[in-house]
């Protein structure tokens, strides 16, 4: 009879969730209600964690809680930490939630709602999820090696230490353009600088609450560490209506760069329960919590997806947010929140480090990319209930919509400038009009759901504080990617030069930890300043090379995991790995080509580099930094398109016999957590 149940059950799920994707995919000419978005996302979610999970912990991994892990065996206290598996859910979610889901389906609005909505909620399923948690498997087996470390074991030396040097080189783009977002979202903006920067001091007092004072009360931090981020985000907005003070928290772009370039270094020589932590616990907290009350007020609103479900720049290209076409750039302009190469060093960075029991590797890995894929599915409907003429008058440049004015003003998409003046004076900003980078035109979609929520409920609309509320949730989300990405790059290049001076191997040796923190913020700090200093805004160029770079970081992430799964004799289960790796590889290798290639300086890089006005006095710096980025992108598909060779080659070794399937996992110590 329970069996029965449980069967209804799921039916009814999976059913209410197809009937969902039929009304999106279906509707044609009349508007689509936002619920049904949010409902085939959901039931999607719940069947595929319910099955598919399940599948991939006890079939092949086989997650065994009698295992001890890293965290268990090596405890240093300082990288090494048993830690309670929800506050490790709110630093992995926290470390891996970044600008991704935000930004990237903002962007991709560009093409409709609907390309964007299947690629997050299809790929997170069956792609996302998948690399996040078998990455993680594997890492938890290691002693928490880095990808790049079981690349050079399972693999071979030579793909090995050139994957590690190229998803160092990967990892630092993607942190200058996480960082980059950050920027363009608090110039400006001293209310959302005051606020942010009152998370670092509620950060350490967390950790020393949970650490020192009271050990293991974890509740009580975090009702305090919610509180005082509530005064703070009010605070804000005395801040920014103090005319000193404002100033003293208004501040450019370049200086915005230095103080968060401070900042990741800070955080990344700290020890983890101090900063790193407690703050991604806490800006958890806020996200899941902004993100679920947002979904309770679409459902409550009702609110209509004004954007179509596909516009001419789907097919056409040329679009004045992103230039190309949906095939391939919606699939790389969506990483995190479908599949993103990032979460592997997460995965296999501190997150592995952490674990105490070695079935919360499900919740965490599978279980925290789901929820990543819902924020982005958030970020979509945001963005695709905002009018599309105020959408695009605020993500693209004025030169970009001069140039699309015909297809926009054909397909009704247009806005007067009265009309965005008045936004800006409701959202309590001076100007909303090119505010590229995909963050304000979310915050202003937010802050219009909060505000009918308020008012529906018979309050006032107070929509500037939902706004600035929205801007720190997103730059919340940005700096917890810095910090524990900084972190993780910090121990790939301990990792690499450990291999000519061992001593520097070690992870928590202090003038190692220091030369390694400088040496990754610099790399990502130099990105970052380029991006600031661009006059096209710097997301026009550099979120494509993430985009590329992120997917093929992943494509090197389920290379290692299908050559483990091979190795362990589980090959027929490798069709788990090898479905998304073979997708990624063909979007993502021909976005790369046009991206470098195209004739259209919109698109190609060398085009753009050529195009450059000669007369320009930044011509110089701009064509480097445009000729960097090909180098760049053609470096990282060689690699990548290397590994895929020597890795598809150890496959057919080992599948037939002509080589031994040696795997690389610590022997099995018995726990003292078990039950």
């Amino acid at each position: 009879m329970r069996r029965l149940g449980s069967v209804l059950l799921w039916g009814a799920i999976a059913a209410l969730g197809a009937a969902g994707f039929g009304v999106l995919a279906l509707a044609r000419g009349e508007t689509v209600n936002a619920a049904w978005l949010l409902i085939a996302a959901v039931c999607t979610y719940a069947v595929g964690y319910r099955f598919y999970s399940k599948f991939i912990a006890e079939r092949v991994f086989a997650l065994d809680d009698r295992r001890a892990t890293p965290a268990e065996r090596l405890a240093n206290g300082r990288d090494y930490v048993p830690t309670n598996k929800w506050v490790l859910y709110g630093h992995h979610f926290a470390a891996i939630a970044g600008p991704g889901p935000l930004v990237g389906p903002v962007l991709a609005a560009q093409f409709g709602f609907l390309p964007g909505t299947l690629w997050l909620v299809i790929g997170v399923v069956l792609g996302g999820a998948v690399q996040d948690f078998t990455i993680l498997c594997c890492s938890l087996r290691r002693d928490g090696k880095s990808l790049g470390q079981m690349a050079k074991e399972e693999i071979n030396a030579t793909a090995g230490v050139t994957a590690m040097l190229a998803v160092l080189f990967i990892m630092i783009i993607l942190l200058a353009v996480v960082a980059l977002i950050v920027v363009n979202a608090l110039k400006a903006s001293p209310w959302g600088l005051f606020t942010i920067a009152c998370t670092i001091p509620i950060a350490l007092l967390m950790g020393w609450w949970m650490r020192t004072w009271r050990p293991g009360k974890v509740g009580e931090a975090s009702l305090a560490g919610a509180a005082l981020l509530v005064l703070a985000l009010v605070g804000g907005g005395y801040v920014a209506g103090h005319p000193g003070l404002a100033a003293a928290f208004t501040h450019s772009g370049p200086a915005l760069a230095a103080m968060i370039i401070g900042y990741g270094f800070v955080a990344s020589v700290l020890p983890v329960w101090m900063l790193l932590t407690p703050r991604d616990y806490l800006s958890t907290f806020l996200k899941i919590s902004t993100i679920l009350i947002l979904a309770v007020a679409i459902l409550i609103l009702l609110p209509p997806l004004k954007m179509p479900a596909l516009t001419p720049f789907a097919s056409q290209g040329e679009g004045p947010v992103l230039a190309g076409k949906l095939f391939p750039f919606a699939f790389i302009t969506i990483a995190c929140g479908a599949i993103s190469g990032f979460h592997s060093l997460v995965a296999s960075g501190t997150t592995p480090k952490m674990l105490a029991r070695e079935r919360d590797a499900r919740l965490i890995g599978y279980g925290g990319m789901l929820m990543e894929s819902f924020v982005g599915v958030m970020a979509m409907i945001a963005a695709c209930t905002l009018d599309p003429g105020v959408y695009f008058a605020m993500n693209a440049t004025p030169a970009a919509l001069a140039q699309a004015s015909h297809v926009l003003g054909s397909a009704g998409f247009v806005v007067t400038p009265d009309a965005m003046h008045q936004l800006a004076q409701a959202m309590g900003e001076q100007t909303l009009i090119a505010r590229t980078g995909g963050a304000p035109s979310l915050a202003v979609g937010m802050a219009h759901i909060f505000a009918g929520v308020t008012s529906v409920l018979g309050g006032k609309t107070l929509t500037a504080l939902w706004y600035h509320f929205a801007i720190m949730f997103e730059a919340l989300f940005i700096l917890t990617t810095i910090d524990a990405g900084t972190r993780v790059g910090r121990f790939m290049v301990q990792e690499i030069l450990g291999h000519v001076w061992p001593r520097f191997g070690q992870t928590s040796w202090y003038p190692s930890v220091i030369v390694a923190s400088g040496a990754i913020v610099a790399g990502w700090g130099y990105f970052l300043y380029q991006g600031v200093v661009d006059p096209l805004g710097g997301i026009n160029s550099l979120w494509p090379l993430f985009g590329i770079a992120n997917q093929l970081l992943a494509a090197v992430a389920l290379c290692v995991a299908t050559t483990i799964i091979i190795k362990m004799g589980k090959a027929r289960y490798a069709w788990v790995t090898v479905a998304p790796l073979a997708w990624l590889v063909t979007v993502t290798i021909t976005a790369g080509w046009q991206l470098v290639f195209s004739a259209n300086p919109t698109l190609g890089l060398l085009a753009r580099a050529a195009a450059v006005d000669a007369a320009d006095p930044s011509a110089a710096q701009r064509i480097f930094n445009y000729r960097l980025d090909v180098f760049i992108a053609l470096l990282f598909m060689t690699v990548v398109v290397m590994l895929l060779a020597v890795s598809a080659r150890e496959w057919w070794l080992v599948l037939s016999k002509r080589k031994a399937a040696i795997v690389h996992e610590s022997p099995f110590v018995e726990s003292a957590y078990a039950d």
